[in-house]
């Protein structure tokens, strides 16, 4: 019978299969259930894994997911956005025997990335084919990241088909999991294919105009050349950055709410620093690799949070908006993590109703659009048209315009007064938070460290509010909100799991029907 062992402490030096032969002397095979690196300081960094250990004549366990099917005829369930939420929400609806139509405002993959190269290089942007809009959604372009706070039973699931695709088997057991921006790009196309195989319809370059409504039911929707394409059941897997769509639902009277939401720079160090800072004399081990961190400070005072997300080591700055009038900055890094730059958001939190009130529902949505539109100001004025608008850490503390690197924006850089941008409460919070965090990780500040902007799209400030039973809009029927630009997820593997949650409850609705 196979044993298992938690929090097995192996040294950088040291040898897993050694400890597991002392442990387990007649073991057979192992399988790995966690990984993760300790680099905590009252030790030297150390690996800490849990391990599934078995005897002669034992194998493990088939990892394959099989899944019941539906018994029953229905329309095909009309899956709209292409990115996590819905690609997954459409292969579990077809693995259930239900039919669906995937519809996408951009391009494939392959095509996609064609449109996002001209975008960093000469700033010319398609507003339907761009790093947030396009196949594998703006998780595409940030490296692929599959780290999560949520539990699920649906994220082996996710794990295992994306494994099936070509993605790095240790991402169903590392902490800190991720594909790399250049896998991940080969790993959806692969997805796409399973999902085509199975039966499904994917039409891409095809916006959506409006759904089509009758008596509060949601019964289709209608494309940008004027096709209608019906069915009794839409799930609305739009993403963060559909403004436009959104302004749509708000006129056809879908209840949405405001929600609470973050922004901020992105700050970039060199990964050396980042990698002595983390991992002390040890720094240069080669089985380590690219440090990273997760930074927080609450504020007592005014109850706001400042905190670094998506961290990317190793990684890359890039230009992200979907407006040709304004900026938006993001990080991804590759699999290897082996560019010389790490770098992260930092960002502050805006508690919705404490800031805006309830009455205007896009309070959250506007000040996002100020922020980005300044942000473009800056990079105009200073005679600039593609780059990213970059500060000085110690710049942006003294409130002064410097000098700055080139840094890993494929975009270029130009000198902005980004504490201008975020305004004076963001700008004050955020010198708090950098400061305080600081303290704790010595070397963070310095003047090799550089700000990016603006980083305001780390959620959507709406919620397309669902019923937590049915999972349909509590307006209207028909109607299922997935995903991050439904404020039911934050990340690829969070969405992703939303999309099969709802395609795993229209399979027990149709199931449950007479």
């Amino acid at each position: 019978m196979s044993k298992t062992f938690h929090d097995l402490k192996i040294g950088l030096d040291d040898e897993l299969e050694e400890q597991l032969q002392w442990l387990a002397p007649n073991y057979s095979s192992y399988h790995v259930l966690k990984k993760s690196v300790d680099a905590r300081r009252r030790g030297e960094p150390h690996f800490v894994y849990s391990v599934e250990v078995f005897g002669e004549g034992e194998t493990p366990p088939d990892p394959t997911i099989q899944l019941d099917k539906s018994t029953k005829k229905t329309d095909p369930v009309l899956v709209i956005g292409a990115g996590p939420a819905g690609l997954f929400a459409a292969l579990r609806l077809l693995e259930r025997g239900i039919p669906c139509i995937l519809i996408e405002r951009g391009s494939p993959a392959e095509k996609r990335i064609h449109g996002i190269n001209r975008f960093w290089r000469y700033g010319e942007l398609d507003p339907n084919n761009n790093v947030c809009y396009g196949e594998g959604g703006a998780g595409l372009y940030s490296d692929g990241k599959l780290i999560t706070r949520i539990k699920s039973p649906h994220i082996p699931y996710v794990m295992q088909r994306l494994i099936e695709c070509g993605a790095p088997e240790e991402i169903a057991y590392l902490s800190n999991p991720h594909v790399g921006s250049d896998k991940i790009r080969r790993v959806i196309p692969k997805l796409r294919k399973m999902i085509l195989d199975l039966g499904g319809d994917i039409r891409f370059d095809t916006p959506i105009e409006r759904l089509l409504i009758e008596k509060d039911h949601v019964v289709g929707v209608l494309t940008n050349t004027g096709e209608s394409i019906r069915g009794q059941r839409v799930i609305l897997a739009i993403g963060h950055s559909a403004d436009d769509f959104f302004d749509r639902l708000h006129e056809d009277g879908i209840f949405m709410e405001g929600k609470s939401f973050a922004m901020g720079l992105r700050i970039e160090h060199p990964q050396s620093i980042i990698n002595h800072i983390q991992y002390r004399g040890h720094a240069d081990h080669p089985k380590l690799g690219a440090a990273n961190y997760k930074l927080t400070y609450h504020d007592k005072e005014t109850d706001r949070g400042i905190y670094s997300f998506c961290m990317c080591p190793g990684g890359y700055v890039l230009s992200s908006g979907t407006e040709a009038d304004s900026l938006v900055c993001n990080g991804m890094s590759n699999y290897r993590r082996n560019s010389p730059y790490a770098n992260a958001a930092m960002v502050v939190s805006v508690n919705f109703e404490k800031s805006f009130g309830t009455k205007d529902l896009f309070a959250g949505m506007k000040i996002r659009r100020q922020l980005e539109l300044a942000a473009k100001a800056q990079v105009v004025v200073a005679g600039g048209t593609k780059e990213l608008p970059a500060q000085k850490l110690t710049d942006f503390f003294e409130g002064r315009t410097g000098e700055v690197s080139k840094g890993s924006s494929p975009s270029g850089t130009i000198p902005a007064r980004l504490d201008k941008v975020l305004g004076d409460e963001l700008t004050a919070h955020l010198r708090k938070g950098l400061e305080q965090i600081g303290r704790k990780m010595n070397g963070f500040i310095t003047d090799e460290a550089q700000l990016y902007g603006v980083e305001s799209r780390t959620s959507c400030p709406l919620r397309i509010t669902r019923d937590a039973d049915t999972l349909q809009s509590v307006s209207h029927q028909g109607l299922y909100p997935a995903g991050e630009g439904a404020g039911y997820a934050g990340g690829i593997t969070s969405a992703a799991v939303d999309g099969i949650k709802i395609a795993d409850r229209i399979y027990l609705e149709l199931n449950s029907q007479s």
